[in-house]
């Protein structure tokens, strides 16, 4: 989820998961909660241990982590911002700092008859050999390219040599509406001729999706619906809400209400500029109510839930949670979180799917707030903490890619594209 400005919207103490060994007279944190596929580390690694400050945990610990040096380090979140976690969410979404970057847009019309816009960066289609990894980014609900986490990952991901795409879903980040349909958490078919339109178009390129809040729990569930055939080389999943039930529940509480009337207030917005295609659309809809909605959850049952089958509100945050997606997900993923973010609950992290799965890696940050982690060396205005472990991670895996190159298959149909900007 978000906030205003797009917070996408949808801290660090000892955590209880790591204890202290002594070996060789050298303090050695071992993750207690491990599967059998990943046991704890052999005293012979303890140069290059987790830090206390994280919680990491998940089937592919021993896979991934020797790649992420930045996790050897402590987490020292930014003094006075970071102290209350809407504060530093908020400090984030107003204040952090919005690289300028030109971008080519390419509206593309998808089976439906709807429309999505993807924002490449100008001249990288020259600049950039056609084999280049490509990075797919997912803004949250709300976001677009214009969002200032998006565009730090995208400057991150350039500097390292990367053809990046922004994949602005149905009326974000200007992108136009055409059908009486939005977007949801729910609905994969977008992401399906997104991820199918990019790799006809690179087709000796590597597939990479970085997604924050919805957009990361619309990332997950396609990777756990693709499983065994997923596109995509690897994934990252950053502040998702994992299991919608759970951050409705805490979406309505306390200064969160703050949040919630800020992104129903955007999603209004969206909803008025594109009213006409609503017009006399009977059944269960409640133009009224969406027209003048005052929380998510009321937006989402007069037209999101309907839109898309669901008998309930209720109905669709629950069968549209990507927490039942983490045991299916065949593709590295990286998932990384902050214990205190008030908009995806701690609690709805599936760590036990994680901790089974050989092919999941969970970072949780004691704070962090919500796409905030005002933390590092670019703090506090600069890029979020995580980015420079997001490339890091990515860089792991197209560099294991090029050692042991496989043979991917992406069929789909080529989509019509409506237009180009630059």
């Amino acid at each position: 989820m978000a906030t205003t400005r797009s917070l996408v919207g949808p801290t660090p103490f000892l955590h209880p998961s790591y204890k202290y060994n002594k070996i060789n007279n050298a303090s050695l944190i071992k993750p207690l909660h491990l599967s059998s596929s990943s046991s704890s580390m052999s005293a012979s690694d303890h140069h290059q241990q987790p830090h206390p400050s994280f919680e990491i945990l998940g089937g592919g610990l021993q896979r991934f982590f020797p790649s992420l040096t930045h996790l050897t380090r402590p987490y020292n979140p930014f003094p006075f911002i970071t102290w209350n976690r809407h504060v530093e969410t908020i400090f984030a979404s107003f204040f952090r700092s919005t690289p300028d970057v030109t971008l080519r847009r390419q509206c593309l019309r998808t089976k439906d008859g709807g429309s999505v816009s993807l924002d490449w960066v100008s001249g990288d289609d020259r600049r950039l050999l056609p084999h280049a990894p490509l990075l797919i980014l997912l803004p949250g609900l709300t976001g677009g390219s214009g969002d200032s986490y998006v565009r730090h990952m995208l400057v991150r991901a350039r500097s390292k040599g990367w053809r990046v795409v922004v994949f602005n879903s149905r009326g974000c980040g200007d992108s136009p509406v055409t059908t009486p349909q939005f977007y949801s958490a729910s609905f994969l078919g977008d992401m399906h001729e997104v991820v199918s339109h990019v790799s006809d178009r690179y087709p000796n390129a590597n597939l990479y999706g970085v997604g924050w809040s919805l957009g990361a729990n619309i990332l997950v569930r396609y990777l756990g619906q693709e499983s065994h055939n997923c596109p995509l080389s690897g994934a990252v999943s950053l502040c998702n809400p994992f299991n919608l039930v759970v951050s409705d529940e805490d979406f309505r509480k306390g200064f969160n209400k703050i949040y919630d009337k800020a992104l129903s207030s955007a999603l209004c917005k969206i909803f008025k500029k594109h009213a006409l295609l609503f017009e006399d659309i009977g059944g269960e809809y409640n133009i009224p109510m969406v027209a003048n909605a005052k929380s998510v959850r009321e937006f989402d049952d007069g037209l999101t839930r309907v839109s898309f089958g669901f008998k309930s509100v209720d109905d669709y945050y629950f069968n549209s949670s990507s927490s039942d997606s983490i045991k299916h997900v065949q593709t590295p993923l990286l998932c990384i979180q902050a214990e205190n973010d008030p908009i995806a609950p701690s609690r709805g992290i599936p760590r036990e799917d994680i901790k089974e799965n050989p092919n999941c890696l969970l970072v949780v940050t004691s704070k962090g707030g919500h796409l905030g982690w005002v933390a590092g060396d670019e703090a506090p205005l600069g890029a979020p903490w995580t980015d420079p472990l997001v490339i890091d991670f990515l860089q792991y895996l197209e560099t294991e890619a090029a050692k042991a190159p496989q043979t991917c298959s992406n069929s789909g149909d080529n989509k019509e594209t409506l237009q180009s900007v630059v």
